[in-house]
């Protein structure tokens, strides 16, 4: 059975950080790409940020140069670490996995986590 859980959301305020992590079982981890996603209360969810198997990175313009994804194959765990944050970074937080980079970013992964909760005060 294949899970994703994410974990690391919680409340901060304006230019702090947080570090979230998306455990994953039940499949072979270093085959698959992974992204993390946002979505804000009555917003589209919004793609974050993806690296594929090879470790290739890619951010959307809103985080890029304050968000990083990484990944520890050993631990089969995706990771996300928040700099700066911002009121704006307010959202539930997903990861997703597929075998294809187009269809993680594209928001059409087969695999989803069940979310983690971040809040930004200004």
């Amino acid at each position: 059975q294949v899970q994703l859980v994410e974990s690391g959301g919680g409340s901060v305020q304006s230019g702090g950080s947080l570090r979230l992590s998306c455990a994953v079982s039940g499949y072979d981890y270093s085959s698959y790409c992974m992204g993390w996603f946002r979505q804000a209360p009555e917003k589209e969810r919004e793609w974050v940020a993806a690296i594929d198997r090879y470790g290739r990175t890619s951010y959307a313009d809103s985080v890029k140069g304050r968000f990083t994804i990484s990944q520890d194959n050993a631990k089969n765990t995706l990771y996300l670490q928040m700099n700066s944050l911002k009121p704006e970074d307010t959202a539930m937080y997903y990861c997703a996995a597929d075998y294809s980079i187009l269809r993680v970013v594209n928001g059409r992964g087969k695999y989803w986590g069940q979310g983690t909760q971040v809040t930004v005060s200004s």
